[in-house]
């Protein structure tokens, strides 16, 4: 168990863009929370995935496996992505069960230690599947944070307003004033 604060300007995101954002920009450098063990703790526990998978370096190594394939997919293509997340879901899969509370899904992996990297390459295909557009990258040029659109209408375009929409607007603002 870790007791290392999660450093991340956005966290909370479905699984797979929560993975993905385990990289983010700070004051103009990439900033990466997988590159220990002790990062992938930080992950695990934020995820409520530290219960049942201890981090080592093959779980650190498969989950950057797994992260990297999301990227690919997410910010390429699905053509360029799909093989990719497709060898990471290969380690893994779904026993349906039924318990005295009805139907369930048991996930059982090849190796544990593919577990959370599986996960976040499975709850990607459950984001495809039920709004893939909501799926986004935040609108400022400088952020490589991922977002699901949970607006009413669709239209968020920051990971967050508070810090890149806000930047945004102060850009503008002071254009506008530049130019007048």
């Amino acid at each position: 168990m870790t007791t290392t604060s999660d450093p991340r300007p956005l966290a909370g995101e479905p699984l797979a863009l929560d993975l993905l954002n385990t990289r983010w920009m700070k004051e103009g450098s990439v900033q990466d929370l997988l590159t220990d063990v002790d990062g992938l703790g930080v992950w695990l526990a934020a995820n409520g995935l530290d219960g049942g998978h201890s981090p080592d370096t093959r779980m650190l190594s498969h989950t950057l496996q797994a992260r990297e394939a999301l990227r690919t997919t997410v910010d390429g293509s699905l053509r360029e992505g799909a093989p990719l997340v497709d060898a990471v879901l290969r380690n893994g899969r779904i026993r349906a069960t039924l318990t005295a509370e009805g139907p369930g899904e048991i996930p059982e992996f090849d190796d544990p230690r593919w577990g959370p990297g599986w996960l976040a390459a499975r709850n990607y295909l459950e984001l495809l599947a039920a709004a893939p557009d909501r799926i986004r990258r935040c609108a400022h040029e400088a952020c490589i944070l991922h977002f699901y659109d949970t607006s009413r209408n669709g239209t968020r375009r920051w990971c967050s307003m508070a810090a890149c929409g806000n930047r945004a607007k102060a850009s503008r603002h002071y254009t506008r004033v530049k130019e007048s």
